[in-house]
């Protein structure tokens, strides 16, 4: 999976040498980063084993992320006392990312976006566990309506709810986790450590059962398509993290879901794949809550009591 305003660990540091324009370019740029991911792997993951496609695309990211060094610290960026909790983070992001590939290589490309958008939604709930955070009844019935938006996807009792479903939202619950683990690291590890060793991981998992299993020979396509993957995971993780560096997540995080109108006009120019009314309405619910959750997250201090804060 890419990247998403969940993942940014960074503080906004808006200024007005930093524009909106500046900051909703680098989202886009993620965005579309991200999208061409998801494309290439879906493409890659008809003929090339899972276990494979995602050990030479977590290779090729690593390697270009090792290129980029120099830009976020060097090597020393990596440098932690804390690897505890990194090797739950490449748990979680293993678990992430085999569970969000599986699931889009055996349904329609906007099914697979629609069902990952959850992953807000649930870092918002697991939020309260893990972090300790208030969140309000206003909030809580958003994250209600946004997981009644998945049911309308999934349609349970119809024949839609596969396990091609239930591990893109497996893997949405690992993202949101990475998301809380990132907030939690992020007082005092590199966001550059943060993105690194979550490739890792699944570069090692992902290796080992390759061991056991068939290695198919990618031909010059092939190669093609995993350079322009693991190109693309790392211009995603710039974009966005240069984006909500530049502005408020109430400003960026609505565009986030142009990824859903992408993703269905690629699904049917590539493959044919029309999403019908109940992934459509299932999508527009869970749109509404999430963008609802984040406007009542990004409140003005200013403009609320902490009495009121805890309502939200």
């Amino acid at each position: 999976m890419r990247p998403c305003s969940a993942m940014v660990n960074l503080k906004t540091d808006a200024t007005e040498a930093d524009p909106v324009g500046t900051a909703l370019a680098y989202l886009l740029l993620g965005i579309a980063a991200g999208l061409c991911l998801d494309l290439c792997a879906k493409e890659l993951l008809r003929s090339i084993p899972l276990n494979q496609f995602v050990f030479l695309r977590s290779a090729i990211g690593l390697g270009l992320f090792v290129l980029l060094a120099r830009r976020f610290g060097g090597i020393r960026a990596l440098i932690t006392r804390r690897w505890r909790w990194h090797v739950l983070r490449t748990i979680l992001a293993t678990g992430a990312m085999f569970g969000f590939f599986y699931g889009l290589a055996r349904m329609p490309l906007v099914n697979a976006l629609t069902l990952g958008f959850t992953a807000p939604l649930m870092m918002t709930a697991l939020s309260v566990p893990f972090l300790g955070e208030r969140v309000g009844w206003r909030r809580w019935c958003a994250v209600l309506v946004g997981f009644a938006g998945v049911l309308v996807v999934l349609r349970p009792g119809t024949g839609f709810l596969s396990v091609a479903a239930l591990t893109v939202l497996v893997a949405a619950f690992c993202y949101a986790c990475l998301a809380l683990n990132a907030r939690y690291l992020g007082k005092t590890e590199s966001s550059f450590a943060l993105s690194v060793y979550v490739v890792a991981g699944p570069l090692i998992v992902s290796g080992v059962l390759s061991l056991g299993g068939p290695w198919v020979v990618p031909d010059a396509r092939d190669w093609i398509l995993l350079l322009a993957a693991g190109a693309c995971s790392v211009i995603a993780w710039v974009g966005l993290i240069g984006g909500y560096r530049r502005a408020s997540p109430a400003i960026l995080a609505p565009f986030e879901y142009t990824a859903l109108i992408g993703g269905a006009v690629a699904g049917y120019f590539f493959w044919g794949e029309v999403p019908d009314r109940f992934v459509l309405a299932g999508a527009l619910v869970i749109i509404t809550s999430g963008l609802y959750v984040v406007y009542r997250e990004m409140q003005w201090p200013a403009a609320v009591t902490s009495d009121d804060r805890t309502q939200r």
